[in-house]
């Protein structure tokens, strides 16, 4: 497991997400709830959709795109027409680092 550095605490405002781009791997969506930080695979498995561009309602992402809903926790699709839930990461935070591992 790699740690990869993907904001400071306090620098994404609660209930917000941001888009993280990376050299050797897909965008990963940082999103902070409500002072929890979560990160997942950023693209939908629907479309080519940004999902850090899309709103946030509880803990759950809504594709700008097509509507579709997935738990930003645990990564399971809530609502269609999305059907294949997106990949998460287990974030630590370090030193007001915010940090998501990565499988080497």
């Amino acid at each position: 497991m790699r740690e990869l550095k993907v904001c400071i605490v306090g620098e994404i405002l609660p209930n917000e997400a941001r888009q993280i781009e990376l050299d050797d791997h897909p965008p990963l969506a940082v999103y902070n709830l409500d002072g929890e930080y979560f990160v997942t695979d950023d693209t939908c498995t629907h479309g080519e959709a940004s999902l850090a561009e899309g709103d946030i309602d509880g803990e759950e992402i809504i594709c700008p795109f097509h509507n579709g809903k997935f738990d930003i926790k645990t990564g399971e699709v809530t609502a269609a027409p999305c059907s294949e839930p997106i990949a998460t990461y287990q974030v630590i935070v370090k030193e007001n680092v915010v940090y998501a591992l990565l499988e080497e």
